[in-house]
């Protein structure tokens, strides 16, 4: 036998002993009594904790966290605990291998079975609603279930993503996605609030094939709009943000033309840049990506008569925005449509669409554009909020 098929050999037989006791364990073989999380203990301040890890429950999973992104919503709560939660431990965009799983486990959240050394993804704790269900998409607003990342902490920790563990409860949401690369399941959790976005314009009947859509907003949200665009086959779009990298990523993404708002003085000047960018029409849709009021007040203006317009980007409250009702909407007819998080079905949808979108080529993996340490994370939250790059992991 050579060194090789010795090394594949070992390789084998440990991992056959994972999956063929259920046993939590590390590469060496012992089982792993605690686990470090990255707590944030007071604004602007993380603290790496270490923690036993509890006994799993019949209904519960046990899963080594292989990568977490930094969401806007953990930079928020970083900067200013808008949400209350502190101390917590956060990251909800994360994704991992499952090493021990209670004997009533059996299935995901889409009925495909689970067993040890699958990767996974959790999505919303929809509690005890029954009008929130994985085939009704808009029956009721998700904003009020919970999210792994987002859980006030107990006498468990192990509650988000931040972690080299992380408690899957009993009841909870969780989809095996055993066949994407790592990078892409970073992806999921954001881009599957861009599929909700989609399907919810889409529920306008404006947006087609041959529509003239602006994106405004070039974020890792809007990145991912237009790649969910693309790969409907949408090719004229326009990405309009003040960043001349972040609007070279949107043409790789799919964008067929992009505008600096910088380079304008006034909203009527930006609105006939976008216009020209279409050859003198006016957008048929628009998504506005982007926590800023002035931003949503000037969306309107880039949108032709009868138009329709997503809203997505104000996940926390950023202020009022001033627009005039009869010249934005009644005038122009705008078909105007909020979007909240993502239901179940959009997860789903979310895992073709990362399929697809790297078998046209859209480079997506290049929106991972920094990986932490988590020992590094107050050094990653920072980042974040510099907006040195795009879209920011935690690798433990």
């Amino acid at each position: 036998m050579t060194e090789q098929e010795r090394i594949e050999a070992i390789v084998r037989e440990v991992v056959a002993g994972m999956k063929g006791n259920g046993s939590c364990k590390r590469a060496g073989g012992e089982n792993p009594k605690t686990s470090r999380v990255a707590v944030l203990t007071e604004k602007e301040r993380f603290e790496i904790k270490e923690y036993p890890i509890p006994e799993i429950g019949d209904d519960d999973i046990l899963v080594r966290v292989e990568g977490c992104g930094v969401c806007g919503t953990d930079a928020h709560e970083y900067k200013r605990d808008p949400f209350g939660l502190i101390p917590v431990v956060l990251g909800h965009e994360g994704t991992g291998e499952i090493v021990k799983m209670g004997k009533n486990v059996k299935k995901d959240s889409a009925g495909k079975p689970l067993a040890i050394g699958d990767k996974v993804v959790t999505c919303m704790i929809f509690k005890d609603n029954p009008d929130i269900t994985m085939f009704d998409l808009n029956k009721q607003n998700v904003g009020g279930a919970d999210v792994y990342g987002l859980l006030p902490d107990d006498d468990i920790h192990l509650n988000g993503w931040f972690g080299d563990y992380i408690v899957v409860r009993g009841g909870s949401t969780v989809f095996n996605v055993s066949n994407l690369d790592l990078d892409s399941r970073i992806l999921i959790e954001p881009a599957a609030v861009l599929i909700h976005a989609v399907e919810r314009a889409k529920t306008t009947g404006i947006l087609r094939f041959n529509s003239r859509v602006a994106v405004q907003g070039c974020g890792p949200i809007g990145l991912l709009c237009i790649a969910i665009l693309r790969t409907m086959g949408i090719e004229n779009i326009t990405a309009v943000d003040g960043n001349e990298q972040r609007l070279e990523f949107a043409k790789l993404m799919g964008a067929d033309a992009t505008v600096n708002f910088k380079n304008y003085a006034d909203r009527e000047k930006l609105a006939e840049a976008v216009k020209e960018s279409f050859g003198g029409y006016y957008a048929d849709f628009a998504f506005q990506c982007t926590g800023s009021p002035i931003a949503h007040a000037n969306i309107y203006k880039f949108i032709r008569n009868g138009g329709g317009l997503c809203e997505l980007g104000f996940f926390i409250n950023g202020g009022d925005a001033t627009i005039n009702p009869h010249f934005d909407i009644c005038a122009k007819e705008i078909t105007t449509v909020g979007s909240w998080v993502y239901t179940l079905r959009d997860y789903a949808t979310t895992f073709d669409f990362l399929k697809r979108a790297k078998a046209i080529g859209l480079p997506l993996e290049k929106l991972i554009t920094h990986k932490f340490k988590l020992s590094e994370i107050n050094e990653a939250l920072q980042t974040n909020l510099r907006q040195d790059g795009l879209k920011i992991a935690i690798i433990p």
